[in-house]
């Protein structure tokens, strides 16, 4: 019985070591700023005048 609930506490554990693990991760991917959009290289279009 006592290996019985040794297991049981361990897959406990795990789970919700997991399940922290997770969280955390989703949390600091939220936390991160988005990085802004701006082109590394622009054209300037040529201005058609007639």
């Amino acid at each position: 019985m006592p290996r019985l609930l040794a297991a049981a506490l361990t897959v406990v554990a795990a789970a919700a070591l997991a399940v922290g693990a997770a969280l955390g991760v989703v949390a600091l991917l939220n936390a991160t700023p988005d990085q802004p959009n701006t082109p590394l290289v622009t054209y300037e279009t040529a201005s058609r005048e007639r």
